[in-house]
């Protein structure tokens, strides 16, 4: 069980990068459609550079998918490396196209809702994994997918008052998405860590 935990964890964590990148992408995609001849160019690489980026990553994923938890670890690294580039890759192209709130905020919404979403399935998958566990572990399983959803609730909480908001610019819409991911890598590796060493029932 604790090597399928371990790699649990770095299959949400992957999934939920994922995610956020082709929530991105399709705002993305969107705003191609709608820009002017000038700005269309600069809209259509940028979408370029980001799906190849998100294509890079998929493929990575896909080859540690099969393999097994100790070339997770390594790719774990690369893995983050390729998410930065995405990510610094948007906060560029946001810092650089000066103000557009209406962009900045779609963008915004698309990648909270998937990272929502993750949320949810991270919980949901822990949860199917928890109904395999020896009943002497019920109760610290029960307690890690009780505070998950918790924090999940309470992640969606603040990201929902930005979304509200509507004039923060990209910095600081960033660190919220930021903030939040780092919540669910801590209570994705908590509820896993959970399951760590228990059996299935007999």
């Amino acid at each position: 069980m604790s090597q399928q935990s371990s790699m649990h964890f770095y299959l949400s964590w992957a999934k939920e990068r994922m995610d956020e990148m082709d929530a991105a992408l399709a705002s993305f995609e969107v705003k191609v459609g709608q820009a002017k001849a000038e700005s269309r160019a600069k809209t259509d690489q940028l979408l370029s550079d980001l799906t190849k980026r998100r294509d890079e990553f998929q493929a990575l994923l896909k080859t540690q998918a099969e393999a097994g938890e100790t070339a997770w670890a390594g790719a774990k690294t690369d893995l983050e490396r390729q998410w930065a580039g995405f990510e610094a890759q948007v906060k560029t192209y946001f810092e650089g196209a000066g103000k557009q709130l209406e962009q900045q905020q779609a963008t915004f919404k698309d990648v909270a809702a998937a990272q929502s979403k993750a949320w949810r399935e991270a919980a949901d998958k822990f949860r199917e994994a928890a109904g395999k566990v020896a009943a002497a572990r019920t109760v610290d399983v029960d307690s890690a997918l009780k505070q998950m959803k918790s924090d999940a609730s309470e992640a969606e909480a603040r990201l929902q008052k930005l979304k509200q908001a509507g004039s923060e610019s990209w910095s600081v819409l960033s660190a919220a998405l930021a903030e939040s991911r780092k919540a669910f890598d801590q209570a994705n590796k908590t509820a896993w860590d959970a399951l760590k060493g228990a059996g299935p029932k007999s």
